[in-house]
């Protein structure tokens, strides 16, 4: 059997599990389209640590880390099993490669994780385990995550990183932009040229190389996922840009695959 593909996913908004939208609507149609997992490792912008973090709950709550949304939404349950030996597994592998790392034993599911996946996977049938983002840290660290969890991908895990393309929450919050304007789409195509060509060094270098970098992520915590798919992808460098949108003018929705 191949080695599974890893996913970068744009979660955008936590409304985003009741909407009826191009990126809703792609995150359902998603699960058919690859091989069926044993389990899911979920990289998330929203667990934010200093050293990285798995999770190791048999059962992970939902967790709605967020305020001022409609009832329903805090109603909604992503009622899945954790695997509490695959957290320890992933421990391992990441102190094998020198990169100390903890278990959280209560820690849940925060809405970078369910909000695709109960999209994507609405049944809860495949057991999911987080890990968390280090945002002192920089791409090349993630990717260094990444490259250490790649052996997963020969064990039926399916290693998904959870984020935005762009996200500069204070320009989605004016709301004054009818279109992604330019410096949106120039970051865009910008990170699809390289990962078209598999121009890894230069994603890695992308707030020195990446046009609007600081505009698009004046914080770093919503694509540094991005890197932990793509140090899991291995090496040569296959990415396909599964889906690209637009929500609230300039959150780039973007979602790839990435194999070797």
């Amino acid at each position: 059997m191949n080695a599974f593909p890893t996913l970068f996913l744009s979660h955008g908004a936590p409304t985003l599990a009741l909407e009826q939208g191009a990126t809703s609507n792609f995150l359902r149609g998603l699960a058919p389209t690859l091989p069926v997992p044993r389990a899911i490792v979920m990289a998330s912008a929203h667990w934010e640590t200093q050293t990285p973090m798995i999770t190791g709950a048999e059962k992970p709550k939902t967790i709605h880390d967020f305020h001022g949304f409609p009832e329903e939404l805090y109603a909604l349950q992503y009622k899945v099993f954790g695997n509490p030996v695959l957290a320890k597994q992933i421990q391992a592998l990441l102190k094998e490669a020198g990169i100390d790392a903890g278990i959280d034993p209560t820690r849940g599911l925060d809405h970078g994780a369910w909000s695709p996946l109960v999209l994507s996977y609405p049944n809860a049938t495949i057991p999911v385990v987080q890990i968390s983002v280090q945002p002192q840290r920089d791409a090349r660290w993630h990717y260094r995550i990444g490259q250490t969890l790649a052996p997963l991908r020969n064990d039926k895990v399916l290693i998904i990183g959870s984020g935005n393309l762009t996200h500069n929450l204070r320009e989605a919050m004016r709301g004054n932009h009818d279109k992604a304007p330019s410096w949106v789409t120039a970051f865009a195509e910008w990170v699809a040229e390289r990962a078209a060509e598999g121009d890894v060094e230069s994603l890695l270098n992308w707030q020195k190389q990446a046009p609007f970098a600081y505009e698009n992520h004046p914080t770093s915590e919503h694509f540094l996922p991005f890197f932990v798919a793509l140090g899991a992808a291995g090496a040569p460098l296959h990415a396909k840009r599964l889906h690209d949108d637009t929500a609230l003018g300039v959150l780039a929705m973007d979602a790839y695959a990435f194999t070797d």
